[in-house]
């Protein structure tokens, strides 16, 4: 990896731990915003320019080439990224797209978001430091293979209030559906066994994800899986219960 590149995945890696977006770096060192975009996407700085950011982000030119490239994976979230993608369901449904190793010929053919939608949202994605985007579509995700949603974040929140509500209401009567909800008296030994079944299933369900990213888009179709175990007794059962 040449050292240009190290010093870039490291000012980016720097902006996401501080929560600073390319507008705040650009004013801390008296340049536009889309000189600091083109800076980062080119990774030509003149000195002055990198001595600035160094300034700027409280941290010398070998601690931004040292920064470890795992660093810029992400096994989830900030609270502000989350929350800016829930005010936004487009930049919401092209991180899901993206993370789910969708094409960017997939995604303008699918979907109602054309090469300049797309952009935009790429551009917004890569100030939130989720993508590296790279004009005109290069596009590197920075989610780790273990990526969640933050629990109880804005996305979870979201999930509950518009997404399962939604998913509970379908017939799941085609061939592929199935739903069953079971209700019973559980050991503490016979608890730890389901949890642990549930865990291997959900487990099994990424893996068939992942491999099957190297179908063809035709070949496949969006499915979703939700898994759900916990001490619980239905409300309406509590309020006969005796005192």
């Amino acid at each position: 990896m040449s050292a240009a590149i190290s010093i870039v995945r490291g000012i980016r890696a720097a902006l996401r731990q501080r929560g600073m977006t390319y507008r705040e770096l650009a004013a801390a060192i008296g340049v536009s915003e889309p000189t600091i975009k083109r800076d980062l996407s080119r990774g030509n700085f003149s000195l002055n320019r990198l001595d600035g950011i160094c300034t700027a982000l409280g941290l010398s030119l070998h601690d931004l080439a040292q920064a470890p490239v795992a660093s810029a994976l992400l096994t989830q979230l900030s609270q502000q990224q989350e929350r800016a993608l829930v005010r936004d369901t487009r930049l919401l449904v092209v991180t899901y797209l993206l993370v789910n190793d969708w094409k960017w010929n997939e995604i303008t053919s699918t979907f109602q978001l054309d090469d300049n939608a797309l952009i935009s949202a790429l551009l917004r994605l890569d100030e939130l430091g989720i993508v590296d985007y790279r004009p005109p579509r290069r596009i590197r995700k920075l989610t780790a293979r273990n990526f969640a949603w933050r629990k109880d974040g804005p996305v979870h929140e979201f999930f509950l209030g518009r997404v399962a509500p939604e998913f509970l209401r379908a017939s799941f009567d085609a061939p592929g559906d199935e739903l069953r909800f079971l209700g019973g008296l559980l050991s503490q030994a016979s608890q730890v066994r389901m949890k642990a079944a549930v865990e291997r299933l959900a487990q099994e369900f990424e893996e068939c994800a992942h491999g099957d990213t190297r179908l063809a888009l035709e070949a496949k179709d969006g499915y979703s899986l939700l898994l759900a175990m916990r001490q619980w007794e239905f409300s309406e059962f509590t309020r006969l219960r005796r005192k």
